[in-house]
Parts: structure tokens; sequence; C-alpha cells
């Protein structure tokens, strides 16, 4: 059967609606359910399920190698057919990973099945944008996945709304078996509205000098460090602001404030791009994020943390997706190759900084240590930008 973009004429905008609700479904339980419910569920397993802050770290470590794990392996295969069976098993992945949390108490038990849930993620971050893109194509529709991304923001809000319900209500075990029914909801429309693929016709892109490769490595370097930064207050924004006294049992409504925000981040920071430029949009994205994992660790107070949870959800999806933007721009004709090596500085960021602030928490007693590392990290970052965009203007 012939499956170029010629044979499938425009659909209609509530088959465009449709295929991108899947989308945001598939984000919302893969991302939202099977990877970040273990943010506001992490101070509820430290205290009813005798977790200790070094092996909530590694917990943490673990699910994101999962997700190196299951980006590197999308990257690999470029059969659509293949990538569709895929995301169909990751979106079986989430369900299962994150109602069996709450089936056991075994540690290791604990560790495959937050790497299991890592590698489900990708199915909604990767796969399913590009799915969602290919249908887009096909069918005449704008290229365009900002409600796509949005997903991510949903998702933060819905485990974060659940677990805040279901406190008082359900133990720890509960709650996760509870996120899996949950997940069952956005499982069905995540399966059966977005189609299998076709084949798109390639369209000629425009030649464009490739970067140099001190540029390539300047940028990767200044990802790893957005990535350490990102990680710190994902993980462990809810046990922070649960050891203020103000804000004691409080952590998950905090969670769905980080989710709110992050849902338009995506449209805002584009338009910043586009009116003062990718780099200074990213600069700026930086410097805000940074500012947002300094607050909690110099001040207890209420309104500087709900303020760090605003400036983290409007910052983090803005970075990843200028990051990738500035990515395609430079490679038009095939993308996929430099998008894996960012995912792999990213993920390798991901990995390193949850393990080292769960061994300064528990010496410590306190993330205070690790947000300022955070902070540094981030700033290095910055200045990398910096040396990012003069290598552009010394390269044009």
């Amino acid at each position: 059967m012939n499956t170029s973009a010629a044979t499938f004429p425009a659909a209609s905008a509530a088959d465009r609606y449709r295929v991108i609700f899947a989308g945001i479904c598939a984000l919302i339980l893969t991302v939202g359910l099977a990877r970040f419910a273990y943010t506001p569920l992490l101070p509820i397993m430290r205290g009813e399920a005798g977790l200790t802050d070094l092996a909530g770290g590694w917990l943490a470590t673990f699910n994101y190698a999962g997700y190196i794990t299951g980006a590197l392996m999308a990257a690999t295969i470029s059969d659509l057919g293949r990538k569709f069976q895929l995301y169909r098993i990751g979106l079986v992945v989430a369900v299962v990973s994150t109602a069996a949390m709450g089936m056991t108490q075994d540690i290791n038990l604990w560790v495959a099945l937050r790497f299991v849930a890592g590698m489900s993620s990708t199915a909604g971050l990767l796969i399913a944008s590009g799915l969602v893109l290919n249908w887009l194509i096909r069918h005449g529709h704008k290229p365009e996945l900002g409600l796509h991304f949005a997903g991510i923001g949903l998702g933060i809000v819905v485990s974060g709304l659940a677990v805040a319900g279901m406190v008082g209500n359900l133990a720890w075990d509960g709650q996760w078996i509870g996120l899996g029914l949950l997940g069952v909801a956005f499982f069905l429309p995540a399966w059966f509205w977005l189609p299998a693929p076709g084949a798109v016709k390639a369209q000629p892109a425009k030649a464009l000098p490739p970067p140099s490769r001190r540029w390539m490595q300047l940028f990767l370097a200044s990802y790893f460090c957005a990535g350490f930064g990102y990680v710190i207050s994902a993980t462990f924004i809810v046990a922070i602001v649960e050891k203020l006294p103000m804000l004691t049992g409080k952590g998950g409504w905090v969670w769905v404030i980080v989710g709110l925000a992050a849902v338009p981040s995506s449209f805002l920071w584009d338009r910043i791009a586009r009116a003062q430029g990718q780099i200074p949009a990213l600069l700026l994205a930086y410097g805000l994020q940074i500012v947002s994992i300094v607050l909690p660790a110099i001040s207890e107070g209420t309104l500087a943390n709900l303020i760090s949870a605003v400036l983290y959800g409007g910052t983090f999806a803005g970075i990843v997706s200028l990051t990738l933007a500035i990515i395609g721009r430079c490679f038009p004709a095939n993308p996929a190759k430099a998008m894996a090596r960012l995912t792999l500085s990213y993920g390798v960021a991901q990995i390193v900084a949850p393990a080292m602030a769960g061994y300064i928490a528990t010496l410590t007693g306190s993330y205070q240590g690790a947000l300022i590392v955070a902070a540094w990290v981030m700033g290095v970052g910055m200045l990398l930008l910096v040396a990012v965009g003069r290598e552009e203007k010394r390269q044009n």
C-alpha cells in the first residue's frame, strides 16, 4: 500500500485535535505519572515506607538512566513501524511500572521499576512527538508541536493533583496503585487515537553550513549544565518544601503550581526567541532557573518558594524546546543524530545530579547544599552559552 504524503488528503480539524490529544495523553501517562509522580510521592515514601534520602536519590538516578536508555534506543530505530510498536509497549510499561511501585517494598525492585518507567517516558516525550508530527505532515497540517508539549505541564498538574487528593486517604502504596489505575484513563486515547505512521515524501532542505566542532562542544556542555539544574528541582522540589514549617503537607500543591507554569511556557519562550534571538532567550531562561533554584536555598518563606515553583515550571520546558529548535535549525536535513547527542548530554547530568543530591542531603540533613551546587552549575552553563553565541558570530 502506498503511504506517501500524496495519498493522504488534509484531515479535519477534529481529526487533528484527536491525534494531538492522543499525544498529550501519552505525555501525561509516561512523563506526568510514570516519571514525575515520584517527585510528590518522594517525601511520602520517606515518611511511610522508610525510604532514605540516599536511596531516594538513587531511585531518581535509575529513573533517568532508564530515560537515556530509551532515548538512545529510539534514536537508533529508523523504521516507523517499529517505533510505533515501541510507543505502544511504552504505554503498557508506564501503567504497569507505576502501579507495581505500590506492590513491593524491595529496594531492588523499586530500582528496576523506576528504570523501566524512565524508559517508558521516551514513548511520550520522543516517539509520540515524532508520530504526531508525522501525522500532521501527511495530512496537510502545520508541523507544530506546541500543543503536544503542553502535555508535559499537564502531566505534572495531573500527578500533583492526584497525589494531593490521595494524601490522608491512602497510604503511599495505595497512592502508587491509584496512579496506575488513573493512568489507564490516559492509556486508552493514547493507544487508540494515535494512528500508525506512514511514509512522508522528503522535502528538499535548504543547505546550511554545519556549526563548528567547538560550537557543538560548547552547546553540549551548556545543555549538560541545564540538565543538572533541572533535575535537582524536578526530583526534590516537593521534598524541599515539605521540610518548611509553613508548607508541610502542601508539597503536592507546589508541584501542581510547577505544572501550571510549564503548560504555556513553550509558547512564551518561542515568542521571546523570535523577538530577542534564540541564544539570548536561552540565557534569560537559564538565569531565571538559577533564581528558582537559589530561592529555596536562601529562604524558608512561603512566597519565595511559590515564586521558585513558578519560575522553575516556566523555564525548564522552554529550555528544552529552545535547545531542540536551535539544533533543528543547525541540522535541518538529519537532526536525529545531533538530538541523540543532546539527549545523552542532558541525560548524563540527570544521572549524576540526583545521586549527588542524595549524598549531600544524607551528610547535611538538608538539600540546601545540592541547590547551591546546581545554581553554580547553571551559572557555568550561562557562561558556556555566551561562548556559544560568540562562536556563532565568529563562524558567520
